[in-house]
């Protein structure tokens, strides 16, 4: 399958089977809330309670040096600390649950005419929705606790348009992978332990010794936290030069996941 082919197919695929993308996001939603009180709620109510333990951790038992525009004040780290999260919470959650996605859809799998490749689509829109919360979130504590909201916060969108690219791109490539390897789901597990860990999501970038930072930025988390950050905490418009690369990179990995994805899913009814 030529890139130029896949990407045509890719876009018809998703186009013509809109409102099933939709559908599936939902079930996805209510799936992950289904049996709560509290439902969806809890989309809004898990980043209010972990913002005000950062906020409680990091005013009363350390003392943190990451400034906010120049301010060293406690609460500062911990809407720094809670963006990276929230931004490493979409790609975690969406890696964590792919290696089961086609596994645990066998009845989608027997059903030749259902297309398979919108049960990664669903996953990456339901962790979207609900960072959604987590942002807006951080937004109204940003006004809060510092008095302003940057106008760059509009460009938080574009910012994460190409980690997106590339969290599809990773979800179709793992999620096909697993059907034939299972030991994907236990390798999954530590990979994102240790990337967050190697991500600046604790800690600035700028206190990694220069000569390890190579290490950092071959880390695709490290771009969309950084610009996260720059756009809705320090004030600073993305740099579209390095934005356009990053779109490139993203585009790329969509790509090449999509095809081998479609590839090598002839042989999962036989698999499973």
């Amino acid at each position: 399958m030529m890139v130029g082919n896949a990407l045509r197919q890719m876009i018809k695929t998703c186009w013509n089977f809109r409102e099933m993308i939709f559908q599936l996001t939902k079930n996805e939603i209510v799936k992950r809330y289904k049996g709560s009180y509290a439902g969806v709620l809890w989309s809004l109510l898990t980043p209010l309670l972990m913002l005000a333990i950062y906020t409680f951790v990091f005013s009363f038992v350390f003392t943190p040096r990451w400034a906010v525009n120049h301010s060293q004040a406690s609460s500062s780290f911990a809407l720094v600390l809670f963006c990276g999260l929230t931004v490493f919470t979409i790609f975690s959650d969406v890696i964590a649950r792919s290696p089961g996605l086609i596994t645990g859809n066998a009845n989608y799998v027997k059903k030749i005419i259902f297309p398979l490749e919108l049960l990664p689509v669903s996953i990456v829109g339901c962790a979207v929705f609900n960072s959604l919360f987590g942002f807006g979130v951080l937004l109204a504590a940003q006004f809060l606790l510092q008095g302003f909201i940057p106008w760059t916060a509009v460009f938080l969108p574009a910012v994460l348009l190409p980690f997106i690219l590339l969290t599809m791109g990773f979800c179709w490539l793992i999620s096909s992978l697993a059907v034939y390897l299972r030991d994907i789901e236990n390798i999954v597990g530590f990979a994102l332990t240790g990337l967050m860990f190697m991500s600046p999501v604790f800690y600035p970038l700028e206190s990694i010794p220069r000569k390890l930072q190579w290490l950092f930025f071959l880390n695709p988390v490290t771009y969309a936290v950084e610009d996260a950050r720059n756009v809705l905490l320090w004030g600073n418009p993305p740099n579209w030069g390095i934005w356009g690369l990053e779109c490139g990179a993203g585009l790329l990995v969509l790509l090449l996941g999509y095809m081998w994805f479609q590839k090598i899913r002839e042989g999962f009814a036989d698999v499973m």
